[in-house]
Formats: structure tokens, sequence, C-alpha cells
């Protein structure tokens, strides 16, 4: 079964909404108003679920752009889990080390080793690499 969006529909979708790049604060907040529009509706058409995703790549681009997400670091990315479970640093012990070699890794004084990274990897249930 081929679906195809139907021209006239997509058309005047278009013209209403004027989809364009974003290039500052005030097409950012118009893309942004313009997805929650058709976000807030029941079901959306074809050709409006077609102009939400090109919204949705317009606005994707800017912020990459302009609000770039900063890359974790592994100690980050423990911190974090650690948090979530809410975990203290005695809950690590025997599972990448010695009381003293937890705190140097929780506190960044110490990298976290393949070996480490493994073991965390299985105890959080998260890819190792995370913590490399």
């Amino acid at each position: 079964m081929n679906i195809t969006i139907e021209k006239t529909a997509y058309g005047q979708l278009l013209a209403k909404s004027q989809p364009k790049p974003i290039l500052n604060e005030e097409d950012y907040d118009i893309a942004l108003a313009e997805v929650e529009a058709l976000m807030s509706q029941e079901e959306l058409t074809l050709e409006e679920e077609t102009l939400l995703s090109l919204w949705a790549l317009l606005i994707e681009e800017y912020e990459a752009k302009y609000y770039p997400i900063p890359e974790a670091t592994p100690q980050d990315v423990l911190l974090h889990l650690m948090e979530v479970r809410e975990l203290k640093q005695a809950d690590l012990v025997g599972v990448i080390g010695s009381k003293g070699v937890v705190s140097e890794v929780v506190n960044g004084k110490r990298a976290i080793s393949k070996a480490q990274a493994k073991a965390l990897g299985e105890f959080f249930n998260v890819n190792p690499s995370v913590f490399i």
C-alpha cells in the first residue's frame, strides 16, 4: 500500500505555516509554536505529520548550532547514574575496587579503566563504552 501526500492540502499547510530555515530566536519561537500547535491536535493527517517532521528538522538544526549539548565525560555519566539510582560511593565498593579506588574514580582523580568500565556497564546495565 502506497500512501501519498495530497499535494493541494500539503501546499495549503505550507503556505499557512511558511517553514523556513531558523536564523534567530524569533524564528525559533515561531517554529516552536508551529510544532506545539500541531502536537496539540488529537490526530494528524499525513500532510500535517510531514509538516511536523519538517519543522522538527529545522528546529533540530538550529538547536544543534546554537544550543549544543556538551559531551558527557565518563565521570559525568557515572555521577548521573549514581544520582538517578540514589547510590553512594560505598555502593560501588567491590564493583570497581576498594573504597579508595572508588573515591578517586568518583572524584575524577583516577580514570575509569576498561575493566572498571565493563564492571560498571554490567552493574548499571548500560554499554560499557559510556565509561571510556
